[in-house]
């Protein structure tokens, strides 16, 4: 599965910090250290290597030791302020206020008592530096499900038990699972319950507002130790299905960063192409009619040509209505 941009930029920001404390570090035990690759490790370095401040001249940017680089070796030498500590503007703290305190309202709950702590503890201090300007925040997490299935959640995410849940799919297909809820998550305007799926053995997202129904059972939710952190979606593909290669605007990386995907290629002019194992041909044709406006292209092409006559007998169904209509 191709790696979130948010994933790696999290890794390149804690690898520079790493090698801000040490002098020196070869790759093996940084590759190690970071949970990737060795290659990866020197892929992530090249990237750094070509960042850092406006203006992108070579004074502007992260630098390495080249000599040390040609020895396996990585060792800092221009971090470029990035390991200072963060000195934030009123908007900027305003924002990060807005967030914190709507995570303490809607996640408090959920949390260990440490952790929870732990989050007060940052909220208050950011609003006594922030000043005046706090008390204007007034935020809540929105949370766009069932008010019966969003508090089923978080009864079960506060007493830490396991939750049955009714769920409709991207294809429309509905079941029934048994899952350990991990927390509540929004992101691109949907809200979403992270869970351990006991069907799947694995991790998913889980819409919510695609959860008809929650029950709290009463079994304590088991324990997944690293779970929390890798779920990406509640549509996984059987490593048996058919792949399908689509061709993408840089515009649609969206579909990577979002889909389970095999293998992510980016080509020269900007664009790229995504491999998609697929089982469930309606899964296929939802994803290529949201991503229609940046695809450049589909391989097999029938599947394309599949994709297409099916818009058009939807576009086709709608000419009687607006002549009933009319």
């Amino acid at each position: 599965m191709a790696e979130r941009a948010s994933e790696r930029l999290l890794r390149l920001l804690g690898m520079i910090g790493y090698l801000d404390r040490h002098d020196g570090v070869p790759v093996d035990q940084l590759a190690e250290h970071f949970g990737v690759s060795s290659s990866q490790v020197m892929a992530d370095v090249d990237t750094l290597w070509m960042s850092g401040t406006p203006g992108y001249y070579p004074h502007d940017l992260i630098d390495f030791d080249a000599d040390s680089y040609d020895r396996g070796e990585i060792r800092l030498t221009e971090s470029r302020g990035m390991t200072q500590p963060l000195r934030l503007g009123t908007r900027e703290a305003v924002t990060l206020l807005a967030a914190l305190s709507a995570m303490v309202a809607d996640l408090g709950p959920t949390l260990e008592p440490e952790h929870a702590a732990v989050l007060r503890s940052a909220l208050d201090k950011l609003a006594a530096a922030t000043g005046e300007a706090a008390n204007a925040v007034d935020v809540r997490l929105a949370v766009d499900g069932l008010p019966e299935v969003v508090a089923a959640i978080r009864t079960a995410l506060a007493r830490g038990r396991r939750l049955r849940i009714r769920y409709v799919n991207a294809s429309d297909v509905t079941s029934d699972r048994d899952v350990d809820p991990l927390r509540l998550t929004t992101s691109d305007e949907r809200s979403y319950l992270q869970a351990w799926c006991l069907r799947a053995g694995d991790e998913r997202l889980f819409r919510l507002d695609r959860v008809i129904g929650a029950e709290v059972l009463d079994v304590p939710a088991d324990p997944h130790p690293g779970a929390g952190r890798g779920a990406t979606a509640e549509f996984r593909p059987d490593p048996t299905g058919d792949v399908v290669t689509l061709h993408l605007r840089s515009t649609g990386r969206w579909v990577a960063e979002t889909v389970p995907v095999e293998e992510v290629r980016n080509l020269p002019d900007g664009s790229f192409e995504v491999d998609v194992r697929v089982v469930q041909p309606a899964f296929l044709r939802n994803l290529l009619l949201q991503a229609a406006d940046d695809l450049l292209g589909v391989r097999p092409p029938e599947v394309a040509r599949d994709v297409a006559a099916r818009a058009t007998e939807a576009l086709a169904a709608y000419g009687p209505l607006a002549g009933a209509a009319g």
